[in-house]
Order: C-alpha cells, then sequence, then structure tokens
C-alpha cells in the first residue's frame, strides 16, 4: 500500500504518534493494576495486623511459660474472636504445633507457613505471607509471636484470610481498566483514521493535481474539502494553477505580439529589397526611398531586439547601470527631439515646458533616456490624431518629478493593477511587446526612485516619474 511506504504520513503516525500513546496506556494500565493489587492486598493486611494487636491484651500478663494457662487463654481469645466468618485463626504452642483452630478443621501437616517460620526470627515477632495453600486457595496469612516478659517464647497465633474474593475483585477491577484502555485505544484509531484520511486523501489528490499541472493542464484544479489549513494549501494550489493559466496566456500573446512585431519591419525590408533588385535602371528616388525605410525598419527591428534583451537581463538580474552624475533635462530633451518628428508626421501635439533648472541626479543616462523615450513612445502609440502628449517638469530639494500626460484612450480600471507586468497588454490592438512598461518600471527601481501610472479610460494617461536629487555630500541619490 502506498499509504504504508517509507517515510509515510500514516507511517510516521502509527510510530510516532499511536505507538507512543499505546505506550502510555499500557504503562498506565499496569501501574494501576499495581496500584489496585496493592490497594487491596494491603487492606486486607491492615485489617488482620490491626487484629493481631489485641493479642497485647490477652496474653501481655505471662511473667513465664505456662503452657496449659496459654492455651485456655488461647481458647478463650478464638472462642470470642468476632471475624472468625472472614478469617482463619491457628494457635500455635511453644513446639510449633497448631493446637487451636477457629474452624475446628486442622491443617495439613506438610502445609508450609513461611509467615511463622519469618515471625520467629524477626525482632518485631510479625509477619505477612501471601501465597497459595497445597489446596490452590490464594491466602494472606499473618502471624505474631507471643512471648513472656521476660521474651521467652510460648506461643503463636496465625491470622489466614482468604483471597480469592479480592482476586476477583481486582480482576473485575483490571479488567474494567483494560476495557477502558481499549477503548480509549479504538476512539483514538477510529479518530486518528479519520484524522488521517482527512490529511491523505487531499495530499494525495494535490500531487496528482500538481502532476497534470506541472504537465501543462492549468485547468486542473483540487476540490477544497476543509476550511483549514489543507483548505489553504487547495486555494493556493488552485490559485497557482490560475496564475500559471494566466501566465502562459500572456506568453503566448507575447510571442504573438512579438512575432508580429519582427515581421512588420522584415515584411518592409524584404519588399523594398525586392523592388529596388527589380528595377531595370536606376532610380534615385526609388533607392533613397527604399534605404531609407530600409534603415527606419532596421532601426525599429533593433530596438525591439535590444528591448528583449533588456527584458532578458532584467529576468536574470543581470542588468547593470553605468551610474554617473547626469543632467535629467538634458536626457529629457534628447527623448523628445528623437520623437517630435514622429508626433508631428502623426498629428499629434508633445507640449513641454522646460523649466530652466533642475538639480542633477545619479543615473545611467542611457537607461534614463530610454525610460523617457518608452513612455512618451506609449503616450504617442494611444492618443487619437489632434491628441496632445503634455509633459512637465518639478524638482524640490529631494526629487525631481516628471510627469508625462496624453488625452489618449486610457486604460480600464480593472488592467491598472497589472499593466506594468511582465507581457501584460492592456490593448491588444496596438502594436507593442508589452514588456516596455516592465523594463522602464524596473530602471527606474534600479535608479532608486519609482514609476507610477493613474489613468481613467476615454479620458487619458498620466505617468509619474520620481528621481531622487544627487545629495552632493556624499555623491550618491536617496529615496
Amino acid at each position: 500500500m502506498k499509504s504504508w511506504r517509507k517515510g509515510s504520513i500514516t507511517k510516521r503516525w502509527i510510530v510516532n504518534t499511536f505507538g507512543v500513546f499505546l505506550i502510555i496506556i499500557v504503562i498506565l494500565v499496569v501501574s494501576l493494576s499495581f496500584a489496585i493489587t496493592s490497594f487491596f492486598y494491603s487492606g486486607i493486611q491492615q485489617t488482620i495486623a490491626g487484629r493481631s494487636n489485641e493479642l497485647v491484651n490477652f496474653f501481655g500478663q505471662y511473667l513465664s511459660s505456662d503452657t496449659d494457662s496459654f492455651t485456655q487463654t488461647a481458647r478463650s481469645y478464638v472462642e470470642s474472636f468476632p471475624d472468625k466468618e472472614l478469617m482463619e485463626l491457628l494457635v500455635i504452642n511453644d513446639k510449633g504445633e497448631v493446637i487451636i483452630t477457629s474452624t475446628g478443621f486442622f491443617p495439613d501437616e506438610n502445609e508450609p507457613m513461611p509467615d511463622y517460620e519469618e515471625a520467629l526470627e524477626s525482632k518485631s515477632n510479625f509477619a505477612v505471607w501471601s501465597g497459595q495453600l497445597n489446596s490452590g486457595e490464594s491466602v494472606m496469612a499473618v502471624t505474631r509471636v507471643i512471648e513472656t516478659t521476660g521474651g521467652e517464647y510460648i506461643g503463636a497465633v496465625r491470622y489466614v484470610v482468604s483471597l480469592e474474593a479480592a482476586n476477583r475483585k481486582i480482576f473485575v477491577s483490571i479488567s474494567a481498566l483494560i476495557f477502558a484502555g481499549l477503548i480509549i485505544i479504538y476512539f483514538m484509531i477510529n479518530s486518528g483514521a479519520y484524522f488521517i484520511r482527512s490529511i491523505v486523501i487531499p495530499v494525495k489528490e494535490m500531487s496528482e493535481t500538481a502532476r497534470k499541472i506541472a504537465g501543462g493542464d492549468f485547468d486542473a484544479t483540487v476540490d477544497k474539502m476543509y476550511d483549514d489549513e489543507i483548505g489553504e494549501l487547495s486555494d493556493s494550489i488552485n490559485y497557482m494553477a490560475s496564475e500559471l493559466a494566466a501566465s502562459e496566456r500572456l506568453k503566448n500573446d507575447f510571442i504573438s505580439s512579438v512575432s508580429h512585431e519582427l515581421r512588420t519591419p522584415l515584411t518592409a525590408i524584404k519588399g523594398w529589397a525586392e523592388t529596388m533588385r527589380s528595377v531595370d535602371t536606376y532610380d534615385p528616388m526609388i533607392m533613397n526611398k527604399g534605404m531609407s525605410v530600409i534603415i527606419s525598419e532596421s532601426e525599429r527591428l533593433t530596438g525591439i531586439v535590444e528591448e528583449l534583451l533588456d527584458f532578458s537581463r532584467i529576468q536574470d538580474g543581470r542588468m547593470q547601470l553605468m551610474m554617473d552624475k547626469i543632467d535629467l533635462l538634458a536626457e529629457l530633451d534628447e527623448a523628445i527631439y528623437m520623437l517630435r518628428e514622429r508626433a508631428l508626421s502623426e498629428n499629434k501635439h508633445l507640449l513641454y515646458d522646460e523649466p530652466e533648472y533642475a538639480p542633477p541626479v545619479m543615473g545611467d543616462k542611457n537607461r534614463v533616456r530610454q525610460v523617457f523615450i518608452n513612455i512618451i513612445d506609449n503616450a504617442l502609440k494611444y492618443t487619437p490624431q489632434s491628441g496632445v502628449i503634455g509633459i512637465q517638469v518639478t524638482s524640490d530639494q529631494e526629487y525631481i518629478t516628471i510627469t508625462i500626460s496624453d488625452n489618449g484612450c486610457g486604460i480600464p480600471e480593472e488592467h491598472l493593477p497589472r499593466i506594468k507586468e511582465k507581457f501584460y497588454k492592456a490593448n491588444h490592438t496596438i502594436r507593442g511587446s508589452g514588456i516596455g512598461l516592465a523594463v522602464a518600471d524596473e530602471i527606474m527601481r534600479l535608479h532608486n526612485g519609482s514609476l507610477s501610472i493613474e489613468s481613467t479610460e476615454g479620458v487619458g494617461t498620466t505617468v509619474t516619474l520620481v528621481f531622487p536629487v544627487l545629495k552632493e555630500d556624499d555623491g550618491t541619490a536617496e529615496v
């Protein structure tokens, strides 16, 4: 059985939990059994010992050995003894012979009397013995030796109590303990088995589902059986599956978008190359136009490839910045200059009111310019003709804040939380790989800055870039 394989939860529970509990139950039952036996036997012994103390009153007047007087006194003691129904009395003379019994029947001469022999040797003149008679009956015997005031032995009285009734009570009590222990073990096995099943069965299902997910079946889910840690794990696996499915869809969309982005310039390059080759006579106009298109589309391809390489470096943690003291306004001017011609060709207005001064920052000028180009390019892509893209720069002693706003289509509210995630595109009708914002956000993070986006669908989008100002005292920038 798989549930009993090495290291399984069931086996560990049997060994570690049930095994320990079983040992504890056995120890408790054994200890209580000894305690019950001791309780009954001690009670009987105390009762007999209490009775034997009466001998001081009956036989304490002997100054010297007097066999006849001892026999008469012993007979009187036996006849007046009130507990003859509970125990048997045997009077033994100074020769070790039983001369009187409370039952009238004398014991077998071969019947051993270990307590009598021990009492003779004991300084306390008292001994107790528990065992079986020759008849097989279990008894407890107490012997008290009687001496004269001068210390001369004149006889002994032996009290014998049958332990059969006590043993029956002890047996019943121990049986009840064992039965109670078995009941406890039974309920523990059942409750433990239910508990183990409540863990093992869901875990097995999770294992099967995890294997399906690993095989690419992102629609596989785990049924939530319990509202506990196992239930939380089920929710986590289901959430993981849904996130992997979403990532798979984003990856496929990304591949499709990148393929389209690459195919478009390649098609233009190939088309114009074939056109230029098919012209019979040299036409400078066609050649110049074709070369312009080829150069433009080649630069576009280079930009796409560089963006993919940047994203790969970010994923692997290999992106390195050439940090230096830079003029942020100069890099922003360069980015606007590169895109202004495109804005004019698309009949879009790029408005920028350059401030007179902004404090320097610590950064990589190429990466900072890449962020500006990426954000302004996005604004141009999502702004219709005659639209306006506004750029503003504000600064204080701590930060330089650059806001790039447009009155384009805007971003639906449900897309805003994920707009900076890799591969994510809120609008699939607009060209782009879906990794530009992810790259720009990582570059801002490496500059100890921030990139935030606010947008209203149908109204427009505002991107805010915050750079920490360079602290001249230590030559570093702080957030």
